[in-house]
């Protein structure tokens, strides 16, 4: 039996997402439990079959190697053609059905259409997915206008969340990505966005004057500007590059 199939069961099986880590804890629990067995089997004095080779090899399975294991299935399925990948997320790995037979699998559910997001809505998720956490007060100095209503429909959406309240005047709520966003999107973390690390160090416009605090510092970063519309591009497409100047 082969680790590669072994995983395919595992990912197959499991409702949730398995990480490398628990990957090979589960492959190296089935070897320890086996053992077990054959040693109460020599306790009441029977006379075990040895552990078959294959299976004694897998005591030693580590991350890395059911991680290697992973990308060699991945190359067979687009050798073969198959109609699924092996892709990991924000907790773990899964098996997906390609994108392009997305409009087929759709047939299943006909009674769920694909959502679609307005400008406003991107540019508001953009803000908060790549500043995250952040305020209220923080994504509208960036957008120009009033956000509640497209805060209460991303929340409705569970694309964002409350993560907190700022150390600032008022202890205003932080809005950050939730797991469902890494799902919709494919990315496993932030720094999978587009230019995340470039777009996450432009300094965002100053919100509205509040009553002067102890330590400045608690303020958020304040500067140059970044248009939401150019955020919102750099979350739908990989190929935008820069910001925009101040």
């Amino acid at each position: 039996m082969q680790l590669s199939a072994i995983i395919e069961a595992l990912l197959f099986a499991s409702q949730a997402p398995l990480t490398t880590d628990e990957l090979a804890r589960l492959v190296r629990a089935h070897v320890a439990e086996a053992e077990d067995v054959r040693l109460r089997e020599i306790e009441e004095g029977k006379e075990p079959q040895p552990l078959p080779t294959w299976l004694v090899a897998l005591a030693d399975t580590t991350p890395d190697a059911i991680g290697q294991t992973l990308a060699e299935l991945n190359q067979a399925y687009e050798a073969s053609q198959r109609a699924f990948i092996l892709s990991e997320r924000l907790k773990g790995w899964k098996i997906f059905t390609r994108p392009e037979y997305g409009e087929f699998v759709r047939q299943l559910f006909p009674g769920r259409k694909p959502e679609r997001f307005s400008g406003p809505a991107m540019e508001t998720l953009a803000i908060i997915a790549y500043r995250q956490p952040i305020t209220k007060a923080a994504i509208e100095a960036v957008r120009g206008v009033a956000c509640d209503g497209m805060l209460q429909k991303l929340l409705d959406r569970d694309l964002i969340c409350i993560g907190g309240r700022a150390e600032l005047p008022g202890r205003p709520l932080l809005y950050e990505t939730t797991e469902l966003f890494f799902e919709h999107f494919g990315i496993r973390s932030i720094n999978d966005l587009p230019n995340s690390a470039e777009l996450r160090k432009v300094q965002l416009p100053e919100p509205p004057a509040v009553p002067p605090i102890a330590d400045p510092e608690q303020q958020l970063a304040l500067g140059n500007f970044v248009s939401p519309t150019t955020a919102a591009a750099a979350l739908a497409d990989p190929n935008t590059v820069s910001p925009e100047p101040a």
